[in-house]
C-alpha cells in the first residue's frame, strides 16, 4: 500500500459516501446501548456523520493513518475468514479508537467496535474486513458525536487548585 495525499483524499470521499450504511449502524448501536444502559441516546444524522468525517480528515496526521486503515480493511480478506479474523478485528478496533479521539473516548470507541461488530455482518461477496470497517466507522464516529447525556455536562471528578 502506498499512501499519498491523493489516497487520503479518495479515502475521505469514500468514507463520506458510506454515510447511509454507517449512520444506520450508528443509530442501531446507540439504540441498543441506550437500552442496555437505561438511557436515551440521540440519533445521528448523515450530515453529522459527514461533518465528523471531515473533522477527522482535516487533521493531516490523523487522516493519513485513518486512510491507511480504511484502505486495509476494505481489502483484507482471508480464505475461510476465521484464520484472519484477528487481523480485521485488530485493524477495526484501532480505527474505531482513532476516530473516537483521546482517552477516555478512545477506549469507549474500541469497546463499542466489538459491540457494533456483533450487530453487523457483511454479505458473502464482501471482503472479511468490510463489516469490521463499517463497525469501526460506526463505533468511532458515534463516540465522537454528541448525543450521550453524560458527555453533555462537566464530569464530577475535575479537581481545581
Amino acid at each position: 500500500m502506498h499512501v499519498t495525499p491523493a489516497t487520503v483524499a479518495a479515502e475521505h470521499e469514500w468514507t463520506r459516501d458510506r454515510a447511509p450504511e454507517v449512520v444506520a449502524l450508528v443509530n442501531t448501536v446507540r439504540a441498543e446501548l441506550g437500552t442496555h444502559f437505561d438511557t436515551h441516546v440521540d440519533e445521528v444524522s448523515a450530515a453529522q456523520y459527514r461533518q465528523a468525517v471531515d473533522t477527522v480528515f482535516a487533521n493531516g496526521d490523523l487522516a493519513v493513518n485513518v486512510a491507511a486503515l480504511v484502505g486495509l480493511l476494505r481489502d483484507v480478506d482471508v480464505d475461510g475468514d476465521y484464520p484472519g479474523f484477528v487481523v480485521d478485528e485488530l485493524l477495526g478496533r484501532e480505527l474505531a479508537g482513532m476516530l473516537a479521539g483521546n482517552q477516555p473516548l478512545r477506549l469507549l470507541g474500541e469497546a463499542t467496535f466489538h459491540f457494533a461488530d456483533v450487530l453487523h455482518h457483511g454479505g458473502p461477496e464482501d471482503a472479511a474486513g468490510a463489516d469490521d470497517l463499517d463497525a469501526a466507522l460506526a463505533a468511532g464516529l458515534q463516540t465522537r458525536l454528541p448525543g450521550w447525556e453524560w458527555t453533555e455536562t462537566a464530569g464530577p471528578f475535575a479537581s481545581e487548585r
